[in-house]
C-alpha cells in the first residue's frame, strides 16, 4: 500500500522527518546563538532569568493562538499536575543553566558529551522506574558509555561534571515529562509559568544592585536576547510534530545530529581543547553510541524482513 501523500506531496513519515531533523539541527546549533551573549559580560544565571521570562511570554501567545487556553489553564486549578511540572520545571531549568554556563566557559565539548550519553542514560531511567527491559546490545552500549566516562574521571583525571549534570537534568526531565499528561506547548509554557516569579525575583534584584544587563546591551544582542524565546519554543514545536508522524527508532537516530553539530563546533569554530587522553574517553562513548544506533538499526531491520 502506498503511503498517502500531502498536496505538498510528502507522506506524513517524510514531512516527521523533515520536522525532527530541522529541530535537531537547531538544537544542535545553540552554542553558536547564545555563544555572543554568554561572552558579553552576562552571568549564566541572568541569562537563564531573561530566557524564562522571554520564554514564557512567547508560549502563552501561542497557547493562545493555537486555542490550548482551557489546557493550560485547567492544568493550574490541578495540583498534581501543578507538582509534576514544578519538577520538570525545576529539572529544565537546571539544564538550561548548565548548558549556559558550559558555553560561557568554554565547555561545549563536554555539553556535546552530556547530550551523547543522555538517550543511554534514558534507557536506564526507564527500567528503574517503568521496568522496561532492554536488550544485549543496550545494556553493551551503556556499559560503553560508562567505561568512557570512568576513563574521563579517573586515568585522564577529568570528571565531565558538566556532561554528568546535563544527562542527570535532561534525562529527569524527560521521565517526568512522560508521566505528565499535557503536549509540548501548553507543558512549555506552564513550565515556564512556573518560574516566572523567581526569575523576575532575580532580574528585580539584579536591577537594584544596578547589576542588570539589558537596556545597555547592544541592539543586535537585546534582540538575540528578547529572541531567546522563539529559539526555545520553535524547537520543541518542531519536534513535537515531528514526534507524532516517525518511530521512535527513527527519532532515536536523528537525535544524535544536535551533540554531534555541537561537538564539531567546540572543535574546530570555538577551538576547545581535545587532548588524547579526552579523545579516548569520548572514543568509548562514541562506540557505545555507535552499538545503540546498531541496536536501532537491526530491530527495524528484523520488523521489515517478510515473515517465512
Amino acid at each position: 500500500m502506498t503511503p498517502a501523500r500531502s498536496s505538498d506531496g510528502l507522506t506524513e513519515n517524510q514531512k516527521g522527518l523533515l520536522y525532527a531533523l530541522c529541530c535537531y539541527l537547531l538544537w544542535g546549533l545553540f552554542p553558536l546563538y547564545w555563544y555572543p551573549l554568554t561572552h558579553s559580560g552576562i552571568d549564566a544565571g541572568q541569562l537563564l532569568a531573561q530566557r524564562i521570562v522571554w520564554s514564557a511570554l512567547f508560549s502563552v501567545v501561542l497557547v493562545a493562538v493555537f486555542k490550548q487556553t482551557h489546557v493550560l489553564l485547567d492544568a493550574l486549578r490541578r495540583p498534581k499536575i501543578l507538582l509534576v511540572f514544578t519538577c520538570s520545571a525545576t529539572a529544565i531549568g537546571l539544564n538550561w543553566l548548565i548548558f549556559l554556563w558550559a558555553i560561557g566557559n568554554n565547555h561545549v565539548l563536554e555539553a556535546s558529551l552530556g547530550y551523547f550519553i543522555s538517550p543511554l542514560f534514558s534507557m536506564l531511567l526507564g527500567r528503574l522506574f517503568f521496568n522496561e527491559h532492554f536488550n544485549r546490545i543496550q545494556l553493551a552500549a551503556i556499559v560503553l558509555a560508562a567505561i568512557g566516562i570512568f576513563w574521563l574521571a579517573l586515568p585522564a583525571g577529568q570528571v565531565p561534571w558538566v556532561a554528568l549534570l546535563l544527562t542527570l537534568t535532561f534525562g529527569l526531565y524527560g521521565l517526568l515529562r512522560k508521566t505528565a499528561p499535557l503536549d509540548a506547548l501548553p507543558g512549555l509554557a506552564l513550565e515556564t509559568l512556573l518560574l516566572l516569579p523567581f526569575a523576575l525575583a532575580y532580574l528585580g534584584w539584579l536591577a537594584q544592585q544596578g547589576q542588570l544587563v539589558f537596556v545597555s546591551l547592544p541592539p543586535l544582542l537585546l534582540a538575540t536576547l528578547i529572541g531567546s524565546g522563539i529559539v526555545t519554543t520553535v524547537p520543541l514545536l518542531l519536534f513535537a510534530a515531528g514526534a507524532r508522524r516517525i518511530s521512535m527508532s527513527d527519532l532515536g537516530i536523528i537525535q544524535y545530529v544536535s551533540p554531534t553539530i555541537q561537538f564539531l563546533l567546540g572543535l574546530f569554530l570555538f577551538g576547545e581543547a581535545f587532548d588524547v587522553s579526552r579523545f579516548i574517553g569520548y572514543g568509548w562513548v562514541w562506540l557505545g553510541v555507535a552499538v545503540y544506533l546498531f541496536g536501532i538499526w537491526h530491530q527495524q531491520r528484523s520488523k521489515r524482513m517478510p515473515v517465512e
